[in-house]
């Protein structure tokens, strides 16, 4: 976030926090007769329990009391090692504060799965949270999911924002979520605690007890949450009908998660990957996925095979004139990439410089690889790119700006194994400016009225916001300056736009396309390359060039409207008018 990241949060949620709750309180449902009950699930594990002690409690507790929503009940498990006076104090505790609506069960058993799995059969609500001693609920938090539930019949988990509150009920660590986002699932537990699951779909999950079976009784409460996520995604994965509108996010901040399990989180024996293993086994048996530790704590990187044949790869290269552009970008990718089954399409649009079409012929004739295409006509980066296309022989489609240079020599198999998936559609890389600052993390739509990169200029090492720029992720849009599709999704979606869209927004264009027609855009922080974007073409700064821009422009936000407004891989509640993910 810009300047001050906990200076800007907390002016949001003294300042902005408090008017969209009264905003949103005319929105809710007056009606409860329809809405249903939901069960809290609260297992007082010793060591969770240890942390925040009968004073977590209780603020767990009062925070359930304090709910603008009447139809809930606390299922609270006990470990029966805990002695009598223990347990009668806990009782009291919650007889006092929640009345009847707390039902207190002893479980023979320790562990925190078997606790909670205890807490689920002894509870009968319709929708089930899960919470831990010491974490509070925002007041409308059970109202806005009941209004949810009631809107969305065939949805059956809802998950919403969250953050972390000390001892003094300070907040800091917002964590502002995207809509349903499989493949950052598959990367890290994004779904967070703020997850209600319906309580018939958690009986159908227990087909799925494989994924995490392998360390169950060792596992804190991320762990057991990101279990049941991945176990959620194996069902959807496995689901013959549409999936749509099974899955809500609600971009509201709801759950408080208290400091010290915060804290500790963040020192527990890391099961991320063996987790995703688990899920890859079950649900894509005899597929040869790696999974291995990702580039931060608590992620995984999933390296999907290239198959035993691993088709070939065109990939295009528009270039005028500019050699000393061309040069590097070409060598570069002919000597550093592992993936060697490519052909490598130069797209000449009309170059005259003697030192540029003497480089054409010589890379031509030493490297089998590489064929000089020539376009005859004006620029037209869709027309160039779409004549490229029909020329190609490779299964894949490989976009390349001419004034890109690959870091790393995976970057190829990286992109190729995800874009292989069959529903994946056009898949990005991370770019870097020369200087090592970032170019592009993605698209994130609505920025600058179209479309910006997410986090430019960040660091190279940094993280990005709650850790985006080093986990791979579904984004709705990326960029064309190095971009793979495969060809037959290419030419299901019509190619690039050559009439509306001749030289910005056509990437855009053309993954908004891919997205609408129910692929998945994907970016990943494992290719890697250099961009020194735009130098060929130059800056739109001629009267000419802005007038063209701004049809494109137009013709943008008269398409694509509705996601340029709400792009589901962001959040409402960040900015649109810095790239940095700050809050609004």
């Amino acid at each position: 976030m810009r300047a001050s990241t906990q200076y800007g949060y907390t002016h949001w949620v003294s300042s902005v926090e408090p008017d969209l709750c009264r905003l949103a309180e005319n929105w809710l449902y007056s009606d409860e007769k329809a809405s249903p009950t939901f069960a809290i699930l609260l297992p007082l594990h010793d060591v969770e329990f240890e942390r925040v002690g009968m004073a977590g409690l209780k603020q767990t507790l009062l925070s359930l009391m304090a709910q603008r929503y009447s139809k809930w009940e606390v299922s609270i498990a006990l470990p029966a090692t805990l002695n009598a006076k223990q347990v009668a104090a806990i009782r009291l505790l919650a007889h006092n504060i929640c009345a009847s609506a707390a039902y207190v069960s002893i479980c023979q058993q320790a562990s925190l799965a078997a606790l909670t799995r205890h807490a689920f059969i002894q509870s009968s609500g319709e929708g089930t949270l899960f919470l831990s001693p010491g974490d509070i609920l925002a007041p409308l938090a059970l109202s806005r999911i009941a209004d949810a539930w009631l809107e969305a019949p065939s949805c059956q988990l809802f998950y919403a924002d969250e953050d972390v509150v000390d001892n003094e009920k300070r907040r800091s660590q917002p964590s502002f979520k995207p809509e349903w986002n499989p493949d950052l699932l598959l990367s890290t537990h994004y779904v967070g605690r703020m997850a209600v699951y319906k309580r018939r779909i958690l009986w159908r999950l227990e087909v799925y007890q494989e994924i995490g079976g392998r360390v169950r009784s060792d596992m804190r409460r991320d762990d057991l949450d990101y279990a049941r996520a991945l176990r959620f995604l194996a069902w959807l994965s496995q689901r013959e009908t549409s999936t749509v509108g099974t899955v809500k996010r609600l971009p509201w901040m709801l759950y408080h998660r208290h400091i010290a399990h915060h804290k500790a989180d963040q020192k527990r024996l890391d099961y991320i990957p063996l987790l995703v293993e688990d899920w890859v086994k079950l649900t894509l048996p005899g597929c040869e996925a790696r999974v291995s530790h990702g580039q931060l704590p608590f992620s995984a990187h999933v390296r999907w095979p290239l198959g035993e044949r691993p088709p070939l790869v065109s990939l295009l290269v528009p270039t005028r004139d500019g050699v000393d552009i061309l040069r590097p970008c070409v060598d570069r990718i002919l000597a550093l990439t592992h993936y060697r089954h490519f052909e490598l399409l130069i797209l000449d649009n009309q170059s005259t410089c003697p030192q540029t079409l003497a480089y054409l012929a010589d890379v031509a004739a030493r490297d089998s690889r590489v064929k000089v295409l020539h376009w005859h006509h004006p620029f037209n980066y869709s027309a160039i790119n779409n004549f490229g296309v029909r020329h190609a022989n490779g299964d894949i489609i490989g976009m390349v700006n001419n004034d890109i240079e690959p870091i790393n020599g995976d970057w190829l198999s990286e992109m190729v194994g995800q874009v292989l998936r069959p529903d994946i559609g056009c898949v990005g890389a991370k770019l870097y400016y020369p200087n090592g600052t970032l170019q592009h993390g993605g698209v994130i739509l609505g920025l600058g009225g179209v479309a910006g990169h997410a986090h430019r200029f960040f660091p190279r090492q940094a993280e990005g916001y709650c850790g985006r720029l080093k986990l791979t992720q579904n984004l709705t849009a990326v960029t064309g300056a190095c971009l793979l599709v495969r060809k037959d999704v290419f030419y299901e979606v019509g190619g690039l736009n050559e009439q509306k869209l001749a030289v910005t927004f056509n990437d855009v264009d053309l993954c908004l396309k891919v997205y609408k027609a129910g692929y998945r855009n994907l970016w990943t922080p494992y290719a890697e390359l250099y961009h020194h974007e735009s130098i060929s073409r130059g800056a739109d700064n001629t009267p000419k060039k802005r007038t063209r821009r701004l049809r494109e422009m137009a013709y943008m936000r008269r398409t694509w409207r509705d996601l340029l407004n709400h792009d589901p891989a962001y959040n409402p509640n960040l900015t649109l008018a810095y790239e940095d993910f700050s809050l609004r």
